[in-house]
């Protein structure tokens, strides 16, 4: 079963995560079951950013793009060549290497 290494976040996951997930489920289903708590605000309907990830190992094994998610990353704060929604992007056979951007845009739940 492929790993996902989730690199250290200040937040959410400070010394960093090794979970193992299924191939075809997605970064984000992998990650809560393992208490890792990517923010997900439209519920993994791809209809925001706030699950935004970049993957920096593993990016080609994953499942292609829905033109819908290319158009909400478009969206996303500090987009790279390697960003994906991790409510979107499902597991292949290779084991990823995860970085949780700094920030993410939530109007929910930012404090304005």
């Amino acid at each position: 079963m492929p790993k996902i290494i989730f690199l250290p976040h200040e937040e959410i996951c400070p010394e960093g995560a090794v979970v193992e997930a299924a191939p075809g489920e997605t970064i984000c289903d992998a990650a809560l079951a393992h208490d890792v708590e990517i923010e997900h605000a439209c519920e993994k309907s791809c209809a925001c950013t706030t699950c935004h990830v970049i993957v920096r190992e593993g990016f080609d094994s994953l499942s292609e793009p829905s033109e819908d998610e290319e158009d909400q990353l478009d969206k996303a704060w500090g987009l790279e060549p390697e960003s994906r929604l991790s409510c979107q992007a499902r597991v292949g056979d290779e084991d990823l290497v995860v970085e949780l951007p700094k920030y993410t845009i939530n109007y929910a739940k930012e404090e304005h």
